[in-house]
């Protein structure tokens, strides 16, 4: 049978074309999925737009997080069957334990095609059943910003009840984190440059908000609302340009989980922050099939949802990436099939 995929044939909006391929049968421990929802992420973006840090060979159907239905299993396949909802995970076969890049396997949108597409054929490695309590569309935001800001905060960073967590920002991973502060008795300090945001930061649970335009040096802010103690984890999503305030906002062997280089890739920074504290800095990629599977189980025991921003059909996926790109958006970004 064939399927309608959007492909990146050049890099630009406009380079994401239409084309019709060829799908197999699925082979041992593969099943062909019917999608029903994707989302979309900063990463996508990059893809698309040819500013990723790594190039992929042309052309590549863009996108790693989605939820399809089973269609048909092939031989040997036991973790799910026909006609049930399933996410894929980020990577293919980083199942538990740490990360390990020369066994996790090749990720989604880039180098292997992703997930923009009517059908896809995938390995029930990555697949992670979708509760009942969570709408194809929730459940098509978690693969990749919900399962980093997880394994930043509960999987490797130990979240405890009364911790003080600063959140860069209201994209994808950013609220994810402020999420699962809350369910965690945590205490949340959002920083954005818009106070409209901020306030809807406040509706969901934060504790503490920070314009960071207003105040650019906004770690002092976070030590006078933490008594001076500091903060318990940071959600680093800025790179080189906040990474500095991110270690002064710490409590002394505080926590910096580096999600992303929004601000850019160059800059100084100065190791003697990190010593005198004694902080940690972790970097994360992503998260594996069990954090993925811990996080969906979290939202199907919580009255929280994920925050949506916007949908469009899958077609517009060149839309809702235009949006993305302009920092209007707060919370995800999906596309419906």
């Amino acid at each position: 049978m064939s399927t309608l995929c959007l492909a990146i044939h050049h890099h630009g909006f406009d380079g994401l074309q239409p084309v019709r391929r060829t799908l197999p049968e699925p082979g041992p421990r593969e099943v062909r999925l019917r999608m029903r929802a994707m989302s979309v992420n900063y990463r996508d973006l990059q893809i698309v737009l040819g500013t990723y840090h790594t190039r992929f060979e042309l052309p590549l159907v863009p996108l790693s997080d989605g939820v399809g239905e089973v269609e048909v299993v092939g031989e040997a396949v036991t973790r799910v069957k026909p006609g049930q909802r399933v996410m894929l995970a980020f990577w293919e076969r980083w199942v538990d334990g740490r990360f390990q890049p020369g066994e996790a396997g090749s990720s989604l949108g880039g180098p292997r095609d992703g997930v923009l597409a009517e059908r896809i054929i995938a390995s029930e490695d990555r697949l992670v059943p979708v509760p009942d309590e969570l709408t194809d569309v929730q459940a098509a935001t978690l693969p990749c910003a919900g399962a980093t800001a997880w394994n930043a905060l509960v999987a490797s960073g130990g979240l405890r009840p009364g911790e003080v967590v600063v959140v860069q920002g209201t994209g994808g991973v950013s609220l994810f984190a402020l999420q699962f502060a809350v369910m965690a008795g945590a205490r949340a300090i959002v920083t954005s440059s818009s106070d409209e945001k901020l306030a809807r930061a406040r509706e969901l649970g934060a504790w503490g908000t920070i314009n960071y335009r207003r105040t650019p040096q906004w770690a002092a802010e976070v030590l006078a609302l933490t008594g001076g103690r500091g903060a318990d984890h940071v959600i680093e999503v800025g790179g080189p340009n906040t990474f500095s305030q991110s270690l002064q906002a710490l409590r002394p062997g505080g926590q910096v989980n580096i999600i992303g280089y929004l601000g850019g890739t160059e800059g100084m920074i100065n190791p003697l922050e990190i010593f005198r504290r004694p902080a940690v800095v972790r970097g994360i990629a992503v998260g594996s099939r069990v954090m993925l599977e811990q996080v969906a189980a979290a939202y199907a025991a919580s009255t929280l949802r994920p925050v949506i921003d916007r949908s469009w059909p899958w077609t517009e996926a060149a839309e809702a990436l235009r949006h993305l790109q302009s920092g209007a958006h707060f919370g995800k970004l999906v596309l419906t099939v």
